[in-house]
């Protein structure tokens, strides 16, 4: 299976500690070698890099390392293939455009016998399980809502919609419009909220160290979702198969169970 990282804050914030353990298990500490990807929100704006190349030793993911982008919702997702070939169009994290927002998701499983019929608005360009799935609840949005609902609202139809996906099979994803991020488990996900006082916390796929306390203001809240635990001496919560979570300004907002 694939693996996700994501990231919300209340604050713009750089990912480069989370990212540098995370990126060596595209080919280096796991065998997720089947392309990678991540996207960061500025704004409306999303900065959006993709390889079909091992993150371990992409040239890409290398670029991404030395650039410390702020972001207060970024998504990675490192490919391990079991549906479509490995090539760009493939890889992880899609992003889509409604209701003059941009949309940015990611899908760690494998759906069985899920045929999405063609949409009028959204369609899969690669030939992956997960887009599809992605452009099936976007199709089905925008066909219920001209304009944007409530966030509560909105939370419930698309918990909703995940329930019915992993009635298919294996769907653990990440979605976020730049103002929240969701993230629904369907075997494996984790999370674990920093805030003052910060600790000081140890990778796990790499012997790094960072203190947060010298590079963070007592305000600041920044929460962090993995399918494994990125680091080996915090307290990280594993969410249950079925629930599913939208985490706003660092923290979770609002909560399903199916």
């Amino acid at each position: 299976m694939c693996q996700l990282l994501g990231m919300n804050c209340n604050t713009p914030t750089d990912i480069l500690f989370s990212f540098e353990g995370f990126h060596r298990r595209g080919g280096l500490t796991d065998h997720h070698a089947d392309g990678w990807g991540i996207a960061f929100f500025e704004g409306k704006g999303v900065r959006l890099f993709i390889d079909d190349k091992p993150s371990a030793d992409s040239p890409v993911s290398a670029l991404v390392r030395q650039y410390p982008i702020k972001s207060q919702n970024v998504i990675a997702h490192i490919r391990k293939a079991t549906q479509g070939v490995i090539n760009l169009a493939n890889c992880h994290p899609f992003q889509r455009e409604i209701w003059g927002q941009y949309w940015i998701f990611a899908h760690n499983g494998d759906l069985k016998d899920f045929h999405a019929r063609p949409g009028c608005y959204y369609n899969a360009v690669g030939s992956t399980d997960s887009e599809a799935a992605f452009c099936y609840i976007m199709e089905a949005l925008r066909a219920k809502w001209c304009t944007p609902p409530d966030t509560a609202t909105l939370f419930a139809e698309i918990a909703r919609l995940a329930a019915e996906l992993h009635g298919h099979g294996v769907f653990n994803f990440m979605l976020s419009n730049g103002d929240w991020l969701i993230t629904h488990c369907s075997t494996k996900l984790h999370y674990i909220v920093r805030q003052a006082p910060f600790p000081a916390a140890h990778l796990v796929d790499e012997d790094v160290t960072v203190d947060f306390a010298t590079v963070t203001t007592p305000d600041d809240r920044v929460a962090v979702i993995a399918t494994v635990p990125l680091t080996d001496n915090e307290q990280w919560t594993a969410m249950q198969a079925g629930e599913m979570i939208l985490f706003r300004d660092g923290a979770p907002l609002l909560q399903h169970q199916s």
